[in-house]
């Protein structure tokens, strides 16, 4: 209420100025016909104004806080890679029977342009990679996804995300495979069903963390390239990565 009776009382004081300010026009000058042609060509230029006003700088403004708002989110999801996903990626490949040829595809190098990423990205989400969730440890598994519950609530909670699909869409997935492995007092003797249904979870995860990494990695080659240049030496996917500048 304070607020909107601030509103009209600035509203009123900018009429007010206007009226005088022609008033005292007219009766300086007693030209009282250029005032009111020029006060209608003022009038008349409004629509305009409201035009650049509220589409087009409106636009600008909301665009520029849009792009603030993904470089905060990009630090969000570069932390998810940091604490989570980049050794969930690792886990992940340890349970798959067929990569559908992704691994060859998701050697990324400093040579990458935009059109690599996005061929990567297309590749990923035509590929069909197999999981069974009985070829490794579904404990260790398991035991590194509740470490992390925590950190993976906390990034959920975080509203900004509320702007980025694709990730949100991420940390479910994570979040329902941790959720799935916790539920079940043992992960050994399941019936077969029940081992397809956790092969089934980790394979939606599993693609969503590579889409989202290649995302990430293609805004790291743009803004951050040092820190480019260690994601590219640390690749999940590449058996031969190390840390060490060859």
């Amino acid at each position: 209420m304070k607020k909107l009776k601030w509103y009209i009382a600035l509203s009123m004081l900018l009429i007010a100025f206007s009226v005088v300010s022609y008033f005292i026009q007219i009766e300086i000058f007693h030209r009282t016909e250029d005032t009111f042609f020029y006060m209608l060509q003022d009038i008349a230029f409004v629509p305009i104004q409201v035009l650049l006003v509220t589409f087009i700088i409106a636009r600008l403004l909301s665009e520029r806080e849009r792009r603030a708002l993904l470089k905060k989110l990009n630090m969000l999801i570069g932390a998810f890679y940091g604490e989570i996903g980049t050794t969930l990626i690792k886990h992940c490949s340890s349970f798959a029977v067929d990569l559908s040829g992704l691994n060859s595809r998701l050697i990324v190098t400093t040579q990458w342009s935009d059109k690599d990423f996005i061929a990567a990205q297309k590749a990923v989400h035509a590929a069909d990679p197999r999981f069974d969730s009985r070829k490794s440890d579904l404990v260790r598994l398991r035991n590194f996804l509740s470490g992390k519950r925590d950190f993976l609530l906390g990034l959920l909670a975080n509203p900004n995300l509320l702007e980025h699909d694709t990730f949100t869409d991420l940390l479910w997935a994570v979040s329902h495979l941790s959720e799935e492995l916790a539920a079940r007092p043992a992960l050994e003797g399941l019936p077969r069903t029940d081992y397809d249904h956790l092969s089934g979870d980790m394979k939606r995860a599993y693609v969503l963390l590579l889409f989202e990494w290649l995302s990430y990695m293609q805004h790291l080659k743009k803004d951050y390239p040092y820190l480019f240049s260690l994601a590219v030496r640390l690749n999940p996917l590449d058996p031969d990565a190390s840390p060490m500048v060859k």
